[in-house]
């Protein structure tokens, strides 16, 4: 493997550091409010980011609608995924439709989107109206037609949050939830959607910072714990990209960034996300690389889940 496929296994921010790593061999990019103004000035940075990658890119985004929605900045948000599943399918098809073909004209591959978490628990601080409903089969029946949309648009999509995020109180963005449920409660209700996504071939998952105790792992998150991960490529049958939440969060702030990057790769994860490529992100970065040199285990995770990687990008990318 050459060294600059060893960078394919990341996906950042913009930030300082951003150039040194796209010509390092940098997976691709994930983009912020932040990053877009007006859209000339964002088609000018897919652009520059596009000139200056090894490889091709996966140039990302939270478009999920409602209060996760990037493009807040130059247009009002759209309905959240609850209000326009409420709506009804056709209302639902023609949202997603319009939010598909307007990340494809700004030059974008990769949505972090639709969320299959069901949203059981009404105190949920973090997933509320961003989850299609609270019931597996309104969830299934919805991301399906976003599923089917993305796909013809050539977009690919990435099921969140691997197992479920929807039963929580608290928000991994801060701290790690805890999720007490048997497995047989999390495959009905929680697992199902996922499970669904799975056999529609979904592209890619993403993995969340919960602490889920039906996997026997406790105090380890979803995105470091080895046996969550093989349920979902042994029990599921999933051969696709999983990546992690954003690395930068509260719930794996129980570990070091070295650490939990290391734990996460050794459970089976292909891609760390980082929302900014800073100087902490850098730090990371070469440091695991030192590691990846060196660690013969670590080569070879990273060897298959670079494989998966490119296999992907070829099928969307090139």
């Amino acid at each position: 493997m050459k060294d600059e496929d060893f960078y394919q296994i990341f996906i950042t921010g913009t930030g300082d550091y951003l150039d040194e790593f796209l010509e390092k061999g940098l997976g691709g990019v994930i983009f912020f409010s932040k990053d877009i103004n007006s859209e000339t000035d964002f088609k000018e940075l897919i652009c520059d980011v596009k000139t200056k990658a090894v490889y091709p890119p996966f140039l990302a985004i939270d478009q999920e609608g409602g209060r996760v929605e990037r493009t807040e900045n130059i247009r009002p948000r759209r309905l959240s995924a609850k209000e326009t599943y409420n709506r009804g399918l056709d209302y639902l098809q023609l949202q997603t439709e319009e939010m598909a073909g307007e990340l494809k004209s700004f030059g974008l591959n990769l949505n972090f989107a639709p969320v299959l978490d069901v949203n059981t628990n009404p105190q949920n601080p973090v997933i509320g109206d961003r989850a299609f409903g609270d019931n597996p089969e309104d969830v299934i029946k919805a991301s399906k037609v976003v599923f089917d949309i993305y796909k013809k648009t050539g977009i690919i999509t990435c099921a969140k949050h691997y197992p479920g995020h929807g039963d929580t109180v608290q928000d991994s963005h801060k701290s790690l939830p805890v999720i007490n449920l048997p497995l047989e409660v999390m495959e009905k209700i929680h697992i199902a959607p996922f499970k669904s996504a799975i056999q529609s071939g979904v592209p890619m998952i993403m993995a969340a910072h919960l602490d889920c105790k039906c996997f026997g792992e406790p105090g380890l998150p979803v995105t470091l714990s080895p046996k969550a991960i093989a349920y979902l490529r042994k029990n599921l049958g999933y051969n696709g990209v999983i990546i992690t939440d954003d690395m930068n969060m509260g719930g794996v702030a129980g570990f070091s960034p070295e650490e939990a990057a290391v734990a996460a790769l050794h459970a089976g994860i292909d891609i760390l996300l980082y929302r900014a490529c800073d100087a902490e992100t850098k730090k990371v970065i070469n440091n695991i690389y030192k590691r990846f040199k060196q660690d013969k285990e670590l080569y070879a995770l990273a060897e298959n889940a670079v494989k998966r990687i490119k296999y992907l990008k070829a099928a969307y990318l090139l």
